[in-house]
């Protein structure tokens, strides 16, 4: 009895969701580079500094990341659950519908299609865009102030890319995710092996609130690894692998971040972490000299490479899951044999893109402040919030 209903789950998974497609085709080791791809993002890059400012000694930013990694875990521990009792696609927006009603799950869905998802998608894009803008090629180099047209290109690529069905998407991520875990441990290695070391003695002084907004950091830099549940239905052996995932992932995150944190630490001591704003730049060029700066920059595109796709790959989940359940999104419940939902995909790549046209252009800038006037809400002071990257974070 037992066989034979494994038989017909595997067979024909649609008859336990309508949202998925034909065969589940994600292994263990993809959906880990899914969970890494997404985390490791730009934060360990930009937010280090942050955390060493809002703690009073290395140990205490050691043990705040530590913390991060745990309570990720801890969250783990509930999607597990959830993804294995109930493993369709479409993850947290299948949870809110089954614990609030329709309603619910619609509004989180639609917020994901509208801003949300995409927002995050805009964002990343914004990231690899100011990075391989410092990068020379030669005597050319991409214009800084064309970065809203240099954050399309991801998108547009990778969009393209996971078209092409699960299969071409889940390589894409198997590669970028490898690479930036490499890079990373290539810091770690460059810092510890090869690097003066600086020293470790606590000042035993804030530079920040403390230690609550050091964790705010921290958890941010761990944001993402819930994702992987919206592949649920996707992902063979199910309930033995996406638990498996889940703690594979966030272990391996936890212990690749204390490696690079400590390696900040132990070259520029951490007094000098807390004053640049670009540790690993600051780490590598004490090894390579000023192609530490372009290196960084390499990797740091290449993480955001590996975010944007996971994000693509994970957030056309929701809204076919959504258009399955609800006849006005309909139009977005369709997958091309190769399991690829092609008007899910396609859609979140407009809306993304739209986000970045937005910020990015004065065109943008003056419908949505246009919008806002209609509603008596004066214009947006654009430049307030640092570069585009930080205004998308801000906005959405």
């Amino acid at each position: 009895m037992t066989t034979s209903s494994h038989k017909q789950e595997t067979t024909n998974p649609r008859d336990a969701d309508p949202a998925m497609p034909i065969a589940p085709t994600l292994g263990l080791w993809d959906a880990v580079a899914i969970i890494v791809g997404i985390v490791v993002g730009t934060a360990i890059f930009k937010l280090s500094t942050g955390v060493f400012n809002n703690v009073s000694g290395p140990w205490q930013a050691m043990g705040v990341w530590l913390l991060g990694g745990v309570l990720s875990l801890i969250g783990a521990l509930v999607y597990a659950e959830l993804a294995t009792t109930y493993p369709r696609s479409g993850g947290d927006y299948h949870y809110l519908t089954k614990a609030y009603g329709n309603w619910v799950g619609f509004l989180f869905g639609w917020a994901q299609l509208a801003v949300i998802l995409t927002g995050s998608i805009a964002a990343m894009a914004y990231a690899f865009a100011d990075y391989a803008a410092t990068i020379r090629f030669g005597t050319w180099q991409l214009d800084p102030e064309q970065s809203h047209w240099i954050a399309v290109v991801p998108i547009a690529v990778l969009t393209i890319l996971n078209l092409l069905g699960i299969v071409v998407g889940k390589v894409v991520q198997n590669l970028l995710s490898i690479v930036k875990v490499v890079g990373l441990l290539g810091i770690v290695v460059a810092g510890l092996f090869f690097a003066s070391q600086g020293s470790l003695k606590s000042p035993g002084t804030l530079n920040g609130p403390g230690i609550g907004l050091a964790l705010v950091f921290v958890l941010y830099a761990f944001g993402g690894w819930n994702d992987a549940a919206f592949v649920a239905a996707e992902v063979r052996g199910q309930k033995r692998n996406l638990p498996l995932a889940l703690f594979l992932g966030i272990g391996i995150i936890t212990v690749v971040y204390l490696l690079v944190i400590f390696a900040y630490m132990s070259v520029l001591g951490f007094e000098g972490a807390r004053q640049t704003d670009t540790p690993a730049t600051a780490v590598l060029e004490r090894v390579v000299g000023s192609a530490g700066g372009v290196t960084i920059s390499v990797l740091v595109v290449i993480c955001a490479l590996g975010a944007i796709n996971g994000l693509v790959l994970t957030g056309s989940r929701v809204y076919a899951s959504l258009g399955a359940d609800h006849r006005v999104f309909g139009w977005l419940a369709g997958w091309s044999g190769l399991g690829a939902p092609v008007a899910a995909l396609v859609a979140q790549a407009v809306i993304a893109v739209a986000l970045v046209l937005a910020v990015g252009t004065t065109l943008g800038r003056g419908v949505i402040d246009g919008l806002l006037a209609q509603v008596g809400i004066s214009g947006l002071d654009w430049d307030g919030y640092g570069g585009k990257f930080e205004t998308v974070v801000v906005g959405t």
